[in-house]
């Protein structure tokens, strides 16, 4: 019989990958934070993706893979790219001209909470139990510390944290949709991922002009600024992806989505030491209820011991 969980020699494999994911993801929100100084979030989204691209049209060219063929995939890439890229990326970007870094990083961990009631009414692809609603209502609790509603909600500060939260409603809403209509399709992850930035490239390529005006000239951006955009789309976007395929065909699912609970230690590590950013003391103890919520969502506390 199989082991449940990996070998000792199997842990040290998968091990330094998800560690670097969670830095790497946990990070991209510092990247943001200094991108946006400059740079439109349209324009800032569009330089990610654009390099997130070239990384990965390299992996597939060096495994001699290729992009998908069907061109009904194509439709749900597309639908994919809209949601689970252009849209959260730039509500980040505007989010992060009005919140720290730390605050984005922390609303990026409730996406699982705002996932599950949307794939179970809409979707169908879960089903509600108990525990799942008793982590539902932890974690609603969570953000309402998060949002710090006895002072009042209102003011930039509170239009920020929005737009943060309806990026992780994107990213909601793509996950059980790419669940359904697209996993288990013939190809790689490589090669969907590179398909999915492709068709949001594909996008912002329209879109950002027509509501960012013309693109920024790169030689009257800063060399910090340029850095992060780069860092953005070569790591958070196209390496980021690479390793989270390595971490799964390694580690597992369950092992690989558990990131989710690193990404704002990483977040809030980076944006106290780096940029010098504040907390209130609801911020990192509504984030810690979040992640607790998520956690009994998922079945990760209060999980029979099997026999």
């Amino acid at each position: 019989m199989s082991p449940a969980v990996p070998a000792p020699a199997e842990t040290r494999q998968w091990l330094p990958s998800y560690l670097a994911l969670a830095a790497i993801w946990g990070t991209s929100f510092l990247f943001i934070k200094v991108g946006v100084r400059e740079l439109h979030p349209l324009w800032l989204t569009f330089g990610r993706v654009a390099a997130g691209v070239l990384i990965l049209l390299a992996v597939l060219a060096v495994t001699r893979d290729r992009l998908p063929r069907d061109a009904r995939l194509w439709g749900h890439l597309m639908v994919v790219a809209l949601l689970g890229v252009v849209l959260p990326f730039t509500l980040f970007g505007f989010g992060e001209q009005r919140v720290s870094s730390v605050l984005a990083g922390i609303w990026n961990a409730a996406t699982p909470l705002v996932a599950l009631p949307l794939a179970v009414l809409a979707f169908r692809t879960e089903r509600m139990t108990v525990r799942k609603a008793a982590g539902l209502g932890i974690g609603f609790a969570g953000v309402l510390v998060v949002l710090g509603v006895w002072r009042g909600l209102g003011g930039s500060q509170f239009t920020g944290q929005l737009m943060c939260f309806g990026a992780a409603m994107c990213y909601a809403v793509a996950i059980p949709y790419q669940k359904k209509f697209i996993a288990g399709r013939a190809g790689s992850g490589v090669s969907m991922a590179a398909a999915q930035l492709l068709a949001a490239l594909a996008q912002l390529t329209v879109v950002a002009p027509l509501l960012a005006g013309p693109p920024p000239n790169p030689a009257g951006l800063s060399t910090d600024v340029v850095f992060c955009v780069l860092a953005l789309g070569a790591l958070g976007t196209g390496i980021a992806f690479v390793l989270n395929f390595q971490v799964i065909r390694l580690a597992g699912v369950s092992t690989s989505t558990s990131v989710t609970y690193l990404m704002p230690v990483f977040a809030t590590l980076v944006g106290v030491t780096i940029l010098h950013e504040h907390l209130h003391w609801n911020q990192p103890v509504g984030a810690v209820v979040v992640l607790v919520g998520v956690a009994v969502s998922q079945g990760l506390l209060l999980r029979r011991r099997p026999r």
